[in-house]
């Protein structure tokens, strides 16, 4: 019997109504993003397009909606889980969320629970409450699917490293979710000089970071999480380092900067892979793609990458594969690439 496997993608309000109607055919799950936490409270006043949403649904039911909440930066998470009334505050927002707009569901985007570095606030206790606030968001949503005979989504977008294990309780947390988003994309790049993938499936030889996409679903299934619970995560762009030595293509290599956020794929397909000075080299350890120019070092998936992503889906029997964004390839090459590589016979 074939196995259907997630196909979900990030999209952000602004591209809702561009979305075509083949690469909606191709996804299994939509996340919105995003709400915002607002006096404990999920709000989605600021979206302009969330009516567009009842198209959507209309010409693709089967299509699962889900609104994400929250993003790097975006606070209110700890305020809002760190009382009963808070967290009781949160899920009856959820809750209206589902009955005010065609979403089948929400997910939680909190970067990230017991760290403040994305100048959130934070706090130790934040541990037990993320797995508090789950749980009331859970009771809450099964609450109204009784009455309305249908089954609302809770999922999570988790950061793919240890430090995200050890600020949660995963393997409570996992019992109230439908499944968990690894954001296995950079992994390597805002806070590192040294050049490499940030979104690889494996760990080269001789890389000092050894974090990777299979390193990270070890580790998750490791703390609990069932595998068939596990989304990995694609990316649609780019890292890229400046001032890199002309060594090793690249890679492995002290920059100049940090890897900032490079260009989107789109614009590596039309300006940059093996064009205006750049060629596109194949890391065979760590399955991942990338480009150098003598200066510049990008890593990005591709095709072939997400081939390699899909297939490891299924040898080992995780929940699927999911991208962070939408407007980034318009080429709609990489989600046809995780079409075939996951929905299609």
């Amino acid at each position: 019997m074939k196995r259907n496997y997630i196909v979900a993608g990030y999209a952000v309000d602004s591209i809702l109504p561009s979305m075509t109607e083949e690469d909606l055919n191709k996804l299994t799950h939509l996340n919105v993003a995003f709400g915002h936490v607002i006096d404990d409270e999920i709000r989605t006043d600021h979206l302009n397009n969330v009516d567009h949403l009842a198209l959507i649904k209309r010409n693709h039911p089967d299509l699962t909606i889900l609104l994400s909440v929250g993003g790097w930066g975006a606070g209110g998470f700890s305020e809002a889980a760190a009382t009963e009334e808070g967290r009781n505050r949160f899920a009856k927002s959820a809750v209206r969320v589902i009955q005010d707009y065609p979403f089948d569901g929400v997910d939680l985007d909190w970067e990230y629970p017991s760290y403040g570095e994305a100048d959130i606030a934070s706090s130790p206790d934040d541990k037990r409450n993320f797995t508090l606030l789950l749980k009331t968001i859970r009771e809450s949503l099964d609450r109204v699917g009784q009455q309305d005979h249908k089954h609302y989504l809770l999922t999570i977008a988790a950061g793919a490293d240890q430090y995200y294990i050890d600020g949660t309780e995963m393997d409570q947390v996992q019992q109230y979710l439908d499944f968990v988003q690894l954001m296995t994309y950079d992994m390597r790049g805002g806070f590192q000089v040294l050049t490499g993938h940030h979104t690889n499936l494996y760990t080269s030889t001789g890389d000092l970071f050894r974090i990777s996409t299979d390193a990270s679903v070890r580790m998750f299934i490791n703390a609990g999480v069932p595998a068939d619970k596990i989304v990995i995560g694609a990316a649609f762009y780019s890292r890229m380092w400046q001032h890199v030595p002309d060594r090793q293509d690249g890679l492995l290599q002290m920059a100049g900067t940090t890897g900032g956020y490079g260009p989107n794929f789109m614009t590596l397909e039309a300006n940059y892979i093996n064009t205006n000075g750049y060629s596109r080299y194949w890391d065979e350890e760590a399955c991942a793609p990338f480009l150098f120019d003598g200066n510049n070092f990008i890593s990005y998936d591709d095709e072939e990458s997400i081939g390699h992503k899909c297939d490891y889906i299924k040898n080992h029997k995780l929940g699927g594969i999911m991208f962070w964004e939408y407007s980034c390839d318009l080429t709609h090459k990489l989600i046809n690439a995780m079409h075939e590589g996951l929905t299609v016979d």
